[in-house]
């Protein structure tokens, strides 16, 4: 990249799953990046050349002004994604408010353009067709997450004159190397369903869902900062594929042929349902909950056409991904 073209550019969630893929592919380019993180643990990954680490987070007026001098981008993944918390506010707070201050906090400091990062989920589930960026929006959410993420948009979308031009990106189910983490579980799925640990189709394993490899989401996402139009949102998809073919895919290009067994739905929520009740007890996190498991059964047909059409987006397919998945676990596991 020419060295004109080189930019400072600000990162938030950069020790996640999808963060960190990003930061490794601007760096590489030669940008100078400046990340923000919460957790000293989690940044070993990140310490790379021409990038420099900002302690802090979302809430933190004077560490995000710090952090964001002399930048010119801003792409913004960090977001409170997990399933379960006893503060009922928590996700509110972190992904509205916290979003909400960093935008004020780009236009105090002259940034121009900022790319943020939704979910897929808050489309709603597909009735016949694929949803897409002008599906009617869905009158309830299956997580909070999901709520939040909406509540976000739209407060995002009373775009102030001063703001720096916003553009939204929504991944669906994204998998592939890196973090296996809480967001990155369709790899973890596949982890374990190689290694014999996996043996569980949700439902009659028909629900078809959105599945995209990580590349894909993180060059999407340079494409609608280069690309996108200010106040529009992009779907960042793959492929649409239900559990049972997903299994099957990875167990043809595994090689690894295990039994599965489909677990019914009412087992599933029983199972949530107790999970959940042992946290509000206990404070124990739970796997999984009610929530999620009515999410994951029903259908999530997604278009990324726009996507497509306006930034020139390219995914892999699902098998192609699988490919590259299965070879970075085996490069792992011998390292």
């Amino acid at each position: 990249m020419e060295e004109q073209n080189l930019k400072r550019i600000f990162v938030t969630g950069a020790t996640g799953f999808i963060g960190a893929q990003l930061l490794k592919s601007l760096q590489k380019e030669g940008h100078q990046i400046h990340a923000l993180y919460r957790n000293e643990g989690k940044t070993a990954a990140i310490k790379l050349p021409g990038v420099k680490l900002f302690k802090g987070d979302l809430l933190d007026e004077q560490a995000l002004m710090k952090a964001m001098k002399g930048c010119h981008e801003v792409y913004h993944l960090a977001a409170d994604a997990t399933v379960w918390n006893r503060d009922k506010n928590h996700s509110h707070r972190y992904n509205v408010e916290g979003t909400l201050l960093l935008v004020r906090c780009a236009a105090a400091s002259g940034i121009r353009r900022m790319v943020v990062s939704s979910t897929a989920g808050i489309l709603g589930p597909s009735t016949g067709s694929a949803v897409h960026e002008k599906s009617p929006p869905p009158s309830s959410f299956f997580t909070a997450y999901e709520a939040s993420k909406a509540e976000m948009e739209r407060r995002l979308s009373e775009q102030h004159e001063d703001w720096p031009e916003l553009v939204i990106v929504n991944p669906t189910r994204v998998y592939g190397p890196g973090l296996l983490s809480e967001s990155n579980g369709v790899t973890r799925m596949i982890k374990q369903y190689v290694e014999g640990s996996w043996r569980l189709i949700p439902g009659d394993g028909k629900s078809p869902g959105n599945y995209v490899f990580v590349e894909d989401v993180v060059e999407g996402m340079k494409l609608a900062m280069a690309k996108g139009e200010a106040g529009e949102r992009y779907v960042l998809g793959g492929e649409n594929i239900s559990y049972n073919e997903l299994f099957r895919i990875v167990g043809e290009l595994s090689g690894v042929k295990k039994r599965l067994f489909h677990l019914p739905l009412w087992l599933m929520l029983a199972a949530a349902g107790g999970m959940l009740g042992l946290a509000k007890l206990f404070g124990i996190r739970p796997l999984v909950v009610p929530g999620l498991v009515r999410k994951f059964s029903h259908n999530w047909i997604v278009s990324s056409d726009k996507a497509r059409e306006k930034l020139g987006y390219h995914p892999l397919k699902f098998r192609e991904g699988v490919v590259l998945t299965l070879n970075w676990l085996r490069s792992e596991q011998k390292a």
